[in-house]
């Protein structure tokens, strides 16, 4: 259900876009987001990367203030896989401290709009300046009942599922232990031991940027995704593309295999 009628959520369209179109009944609950393209936002205008991923905040705000208005339930957003570490020393080191600031600067206003703040990955590894800001957020909002929004950090699709296959190998040894016989194993049971345990599937993929692949994330969930992407830079990425892509999902006719 939209937060507020659909002309104040979106309310200066370009030409040809109608927000009145939106299907209220019809929002994709879970919507993930690959933001790419910051490092060609930055290179295009003679900037260092690092201007890129700054510029780059103020469409996550955008995204995450319409997502939320719209009925959107689960806003993931992948901000740093397990393959950026082989980026250049200056570049990681200036996210982790943009991680940290941005989270910090944004929980009370994510707070007031009750959005609850989460992560996926492997938060161990981050430095602890970050990983503390993350873990604030989570203790602040965790009790909020609007959107959840999904930071995927030091996250890598492959290493989940290993984590996941790790986590039920241990889980059939402890009841054959106990027991003397080991459970059947199910999706449901796998699922478990995601870092997305609880979370429904994506029924929506954006990528900007104009590239089109996964990048390592999300594999399992990814399964039936619709998938959006465009050339759009993420720094330009606004609102009304979040409604370009919201429109072109609802013109699509999911079929799940079946005729």
């Amino acid at each position: 259900m939209f937060a507020k009628p659909v002309t104040e959520i979106y309310p200066n369209p370009p030409v040809g876009l109608d927000p009145r179109s939106l299907n209220e009944s019809r929002v994709p609950k879970h919507v993930a987001v690959i933001m790419d393209g910051n490092g060609r936002w930055a290179k295009k205008r003679a900037l260092n990367r690092l201007r890129g991923h700054k510029a780059g905040i103020e469409a996550v705000r955008e995204t995450i203030r319409a997502a939320s208005d719209s009925g959107v339930r689960f806003l993931t957003i992948y901000s740093f896989s397990t393959e950026n570490w082989k980026r250049p020393d200056d570049e990681v080191e200036g996210l982790m401290n943009l991680f940290a600031k941005t989270m910090l600067a944004e929980v009370d206003g994510l707070h007031e709009e009750h959005v609850r703040v989460m992560t996926i990955g492997d938060m161990s590894k981050l430095p602890n300046e970050t990983r503390e800001a993350f873990e604030e957020a989570w203790q602040k909002t965790k009790d909020n009942d609007g959107m959840t929004l999904v930071v995927a950090v030091n996250y890598g699709s492959r290493q989940e599922i290993l984590h996941a296959a790790k986590a039920l190998a241990e889980e059939m040894a402890r009841c054959v232990n106990e027991n003397g016989q080991a459970p059947e194993i199910t999706e449901e049971l796998f699922e478990r031991g995601l870092y997305t345990a609880g979370i429904p599937d994506p029924e929506l993929l954006i990528r900007t940027s104009g590239e089109m692949r996964v990048s390592n994330f999300l594999l399992w969930q990814l399964a039936y995704t619709e998938f959006y992407c465009t050339d759009v830079l993420w720094p330009d990425f606004d609102r009304y593309e979040f409604l370009r892509a919201l429109l072109s999902y609802q013109a699509r006719d999911r079929r799940f295999g079946a005729v």
